[in-house]
């Protein structure tokens, strides 16, 4: 049976997932709401549970189906950003006289969780890898998303946050990975010092105790031939993507860059990508302009027209 290409279902992700045939997608990359930070007033919508263990507990579900559509070497880009525990910019203040607050102020769900004190960071992308982990997903990497350009925060006793965590996770142990298509140029002096690569002579050339030797630390008197020294090395795990401005409604859009390396690296041309917490469709532009093929799952039906739009055509 072949899923539906190039389409956006609108209604519950967890349902609509359990529509799709099994083994049918090369690659999911999503980024789920956050918890707490936001309500888009819609009834049954993830991220507005009233605590973070049940909250996991939802996305941990709809990932299991994820993983049931998902092909034997496909794999999942997972973005999912943390939570303070706190009441927004009233932090540990709660006014005895209304603790359940005032008319027409709402409490966060936030502001109290078991096993954390006000100001707390939850660590609510690592309580979700570790729930997945533990459902089935091979967690394979922790991939840092730097911004240049992050929100503001007015905060004083603590660093700005700059960065969200991309989990890749696989359904097996061998996966479809083009690591090629998001090499990165290697650095300026890896040339000359593979050129001049005498026995211990770099700061590899000595064996860490306790650590098995690796073939590509080991030295060569003579260097390297020019037709050997690489131009390009195997991506690392923290990527510098900026943010992009997005004109739509959606306050959460991720930058189309971000969708764009997650494909390269998970699937193949002509493939099809997932998206099950579609929102404003950035990872379907992104797999459009690709020659990817993309099914995205959105509850909002505002958010499902808004990404119809964008699709009809190549904006950012």
């Amino acid at each position: 049976m072949t899923p539906p290409l190039d389409t956006i279902l609108c209604g519950d992700s967890l349902q609509l997932l359990k529509t799709l045939p099994d083994n049918s997608v090369q690659c999911c990359i999503t980024s789920p709401p956050y918890y707490a930070l936001r309500d888009y007033g819609i009834d049954g919508q993830i991220g507005r549970e009233d605590t973070p263990e049940k909250y996991i507990k939802r996305l941990t579900a709809v990932f299991r189906e994820v993983r049931r559509v998902l092909r034997l070497d496909g794999t999942c880009w997972l973005n999912v950003g943390d939570t303070y525990c706190g009441k927004g910019n009233q932090g540990e203040f709660t006014d005895p006289k209304y603790p359940n607050g005032r008319t027409g102020q709402a409490i966060a769900l936030n502001h109290k969780v078991e096993g954390c004190k006000a100001k707390d960071l939850i660590g609510i992308p690592w309580m979700l890898a570790f729930s997945l982990r533990a459902d089935g997903w091979y967690l394979r990497s922790d991939i840092i998303w730097m911004k240049n350009n992050p929100m503001p925060e007015s905060v004083k006793d603590r660093p700005t946050r700059c960065y969200e965590h991309v989990f890749l996770l696989s359904k097996s142990r061998r996966y479809f990975y083009d690591w090629e298509s998001v090499a990165e140029p290697v650095a300026a002096s890896t040339p000359d010092r593979m050129r001049h690569r005498y026995s211990g002579s770099h700061k590899y050339g000595t064996d860490i105790p306790g650590q098995r030797h690796q073939t590509i630390n080991s030295s060569r008197p003579c260097g390297y031939a020019e037709s050997e020294i690489p131009q390009v090395r195997n991506r690392r795990d923290v990527w510098l993507i900026n943010t992009v401005p997005y004109k739509g409604g959606h306050f959460s859009a991720f930058p189309p860059k971000l969708a764009e390396t997650c494909i390269f690296a998970g699937c193949p041309e002509g493939g099809l990508v997932l998206d099950p917490f579609f929102g404003s469709g950035t990872t379907g532009l992104a797999a459009k302009r690709l020659n990817r093929h993309y099914i995205g799952i959105e509850l909002n039906p505002l958010y499902c027209e808004m990404a119809k739009e964008r699709m009809g055509g190549d904006l950012p």
